[in-house]
């Protein structure tokens, strides 16, 4: 029967602006792993501390060990670079680890919440919003999210620590050329802004293309579409707004890809660059100033740690692109979160017992709409009562309200004013989760779970045992049939029972 139904979230809504609220949300994620978080931070630092030590051991074993022909030197120092390089590697390996277990265990965590929190949420929001989008939200979107809290928090402390530790190792080494290395920081640093802000909105557009895809999808390959499509000759039709949908999303897909081969290819130049320039003006300073500090050795370290400091550098603004345009995803997936859970257990609300349950059903002056917004009710000052027992039979024209009222009463709707009350308890008052355990309901639509016959009799009782089912199955009167099938109760029903008469 038709039904109004509520609105439900759009994604059309203007993109939200990147603020404290949902940044500290972000971080709140990894509250309850602080442990696994510190053990990570102290295997960073000591990881970054070590990764120094190559450059210096490089200056001692050019300017002792090559320059005044120390075999002893060289080899000790070589030694020592190796012993340091593979140390910082393994430190690296373990921070590694230890990011992606913590961002694991995040992603667990959100893909659970975000599906409880579904599951909690009113019959009207389902019957309002594409079952497309909502797996896009639950699986694309939390998806896109998992590279920011797996690994692109953790190394943006990797790189900001490396990057401080690695300007006071050259600072050390040389401040002039160290200013002459960094001067063209800030400019990245805006233009990673402006990349990231930019990104930020392709991003966006690529996930809602998605969903709309996945919606299509989803409604069109499901077997009830290829059947409706195949039964009507509509699969041209479908396949043109398929390939309108589809090229949309390729369209997203090559702005973000050349977004970021724009800005990396911009980054390379950049670090291929500014070793070039420090070796002229240290060059200069050597042979036209004659300048006793820099030497041979002070020169090779420095260029080296240059090097470590622009891929940290690069990183940083990779994490600021990530991060930017990863917020659209995490304010879609926190727009599903805050969307409230309307039928939900009252303070004090008792549980009703299935063995003691009488089964009077009373519906008294119920009026209800499916939204506010409507001038006409769908149900007014509806009563009757239902007698345990008793067969009750509503007759109507379709939307009349037919199925209305039996959704009233598993609390899948909830009444605007009136009661429904069972064994003179009103719904309201009682647990959601005894109110399902007690009310049972053929809809009128089948729909079976792509499982063995077994499997889907368990779904209200997984607890049943094999007899039960069997005697459930005779009393009414399926037993026959399912026993006849190649794997009796094991036959897999295939999707939506469509493998069933």
């Amino acid at each position: 029967m038709g039904m109004m139904m509520r609105d439900a979230p759009s994604d059309a809504a203007a993109p939200k602006k990147i603020d404290r609220v949902t940044f500290r949300r972000v971080i709140s994620l990894f509250g309850p792993h602080k442990r696994e978080v510190w053990f990570t931070v102290v295997a960073i630092l000591i990881g970054v501390t070590l990764g120094l030590f190559p450059a210096f051991f490089l200056r001692v074993l050019f300017d002792d060990g090559i320059a005044k022909k120390q075999l002893g030197v060289v080899g000790e120092f070589s030694i020592l670079t190796v012993v340091a390089t593979l140390a910082a590697s393994g430190v690296t390996l373990l921070y590694g680890y230890l990011s992606v277990i913590v961002g694991q265990k995040i992603m667990c965590e959100l893909r659970h919440k975000l599906f409880t929190h579904l599951q909690g949420m009113p019959l009207a929001f389902f019957t309002g919003t594409k079952t497309g989008e909502i797996q896009s939200r639950l699986i694309s979107d939390v998806g896109g999210v998992q590279n920011v809290v797996s690994n692109t928090l953790v190394d943006a402390i990797s790189n900001f620590a490396v990057v401080a530790s690695t300007l006071i190792a050259m600072f050390a080494m040389d401040w002039r050329l160290t200013l002459i290395s960094i001067g063209i920081a800030p400019l990245v640093m805006l233009f990673g802004a402006f990349v990231g802000n930019f990104a930020r909105k392709v991003r966006k557009g690529v996930q809602e293309q998605t969903a709309e895809v996945n919606s299509m999808l989803q409604e069109s390959l499901s077997v009830s579409g290829i059947l409706l499509s195949k039964t009507t000759g509509r699969q041209e039709v479908l396949s043109e707004k398929f390939d309108r949908e589809n090229k949309s999303l390729a369209h997203w897909q090559i702005q973000l890809q050349v977004l970021m081969y724009t800005v990396f290819g911009l980054f390379r130049m950049i670090t291929s660059l500014s070793p070039a320039v420090v070796y002229w003006v240290a060059g200069w300073m050597m042979i036209s100033l004659g300048d006793k500090h820099l030497t041979i050795g002070t020169l090779i370290a420095f260029t080296g740690l240059q090097t470590r400091l622009f891929f940290p550098i690069t990183g940083l603004m990779s994490t600021q692109v990530e991060l930017m345009s990863s917020f659209a995803l995490f304010e879609r997936i926190f727009e599903y979160l805050d969307m409230k859970q309307d039928i939900t257990d009252k303070p004090g609300a008792i549980e009703l017992d299935p063995v003691s349950l009488q089964g009077r059903v009373q519906l008294k002056d119920v009026m209800f709409r499916y939204a506010p917004s409507l001038e006409r009710a769908t149900l007014s000052d509806i009563s009757f009562v239902a007698e345990p027992g008793q067969l009750v039979a509503l007759v109507g024209p379709s939307g009349a309200g037919k199925t209305t009222i039996t959704y009233l009463i598993p609390r899948l709707y909830e009444v605007d004013s009136g009661a429904v009350l069972i064994d003179g308890n009103d719904v309201r008052d009682v647990t959601l989760s005894s109110l399902q355990k007690c009310v049972g309901a053929v809809t009128q639509e089948t729909y079976l779970v792509h499982d063995s016959v077994k499997e889907n009799l368990r779904v209200a009782k997984p607890e049943a045992t094999d007899e039960e089912l069997v005697e459930a199955c005779r009393l009414a009167a399926i037993h026959d049939h399912i026993a006849s099938l190649a794997d009796g109760y094991d036959t897999v029903v295939g999707e939506r029972g469509y493998k069933l008469s």
